[in-house]
């Protein structure tokens, strides 16, 4: 009895673990043709390739120029990889994913949801289309891929959602109305998933980084031109590259931690979050972004 139970454990943590046995791992990253979803694409590459383990990589996105770059640096690695063009608001797009996935592999095993864009702007600053575009994108694009991919998992009987948030999803300042209301969304419905599909052997996780320079300033919509100016004081100081991001993402989704935080700042601003009284909390955030109204009254 004894030995068959120690079977029972040793087979479960096989199964859960991130690597498998055949030493072959195939990975969908939407939103990997630049930014942290590039980086989190050379930084599994490095990673399996030091543990001489088989990696495959399909790199979904809008930019095929980009894409088609990141794949030569995959390929410079030893990578297998693959681009699919793909617009995570497109029903049909996602089907076509899903599709040339099963052609080619017959399954996935990890599915970092990364694709995302940014907004900014107060209350009475931002537009509903504004609202209605960063939510059909960073919100209902993660859930359109999720629901096309689920089947794959379920089939395969494991799974493992990565989905992309934000510390502003956990500890949100002002001036980012539409795009810390998005980021607590995918931060709440990854829990939802995490309780939903783990007696599915499904697991997942999501990543909360903060501030790090990188180009979603790119992708950023904001009616108010000192919110660009702001925003781009804040990715200038950040602390951290999406080189240094994407490693401690990889880190942490090797150990399938639920919650990822990546910068020492976000993780102390999150306990304070969770262990001072609230009022106190937000007495304390309103004296540190009092200078933020200021900023943004001057156009």
């Amino acid at each position: 009895m004894g030995t068959e139970t120690n079977n029972i454990k040793t087979n479960n943590l096989k199964i859960n673990n991130l690597k498998t046995d055949n030493k072959e791992k195939r990975i969908l990253i939407t939103g990997g043709a630049t930014g942290l979803g590039q980086a989190i694409a050379l930084a599994l590459s490095e990673q399996y390739g030091k543990n001489g383990e088989k990696l495959k990589v399909c790199i979904a996105d809008i930019h095929e120029q980009r894409g088609q770059e990141t794949l030569a640096l995959l390929t410079e690695k030893g990578t297998e990889a693959f681009y699919q063009p793909c617009d995570i608001t497109q029903d049909d797009d996602v089907a076509n994913l899903v599709t040339a996935i099963e052609a080619r592999w017959g399954g996935v095993d990890v599915v970092f949801n990364n694709a995302g864009v940014a907004s900014g702007g107060s209350l009475s600053d931002e537009s509903i289309a504004q609202w209605k575009w960063i939510f059909d994108i960073n919100l209902l694009g993660m859930v359109r891929v999720s629901k096309a991919m689920l089947p794959l998992f379920k089939a395969q009987r494991s799974g493992y959602f990565v989905n992309i948030a934000s510390q502003a999803g956990l500890t949100p300042i002002p001036y980012m109305n539409s795009y810390n209301a998005v980021k607590a969304a995918v931060v709440s419905l990854s829990e939802t998933m995490k309780l939903e599909l783990a007696p599915d052997n499904i697991d997942v996780s999501v990543v909360c980084p903060s501030f790090f320079k990188t180009n979603l300033d790119e992708s950023m919509r904001s009616d108010n031109p000192a919110m660009h100016k702001m925003m781009a004081r804040f990715f200038k100081k950040a602390d951290m590259t999406k080189e240094q991001v994407a490693q401690s993402i990889c880190d942490q989704v090797a150990q399938k931690r639920f919650l990822i935080l990546t910068h020492k700042l976000g993780k102390r601003a999150f306990l304070m979050k969770k262990l001072l009284p609230t009022q106190m909390y937000i007495n304390n955030m309103l004296k540190q972004t009092k200078a933020m109204k200021r900023a943004m009254e001057r156009r």
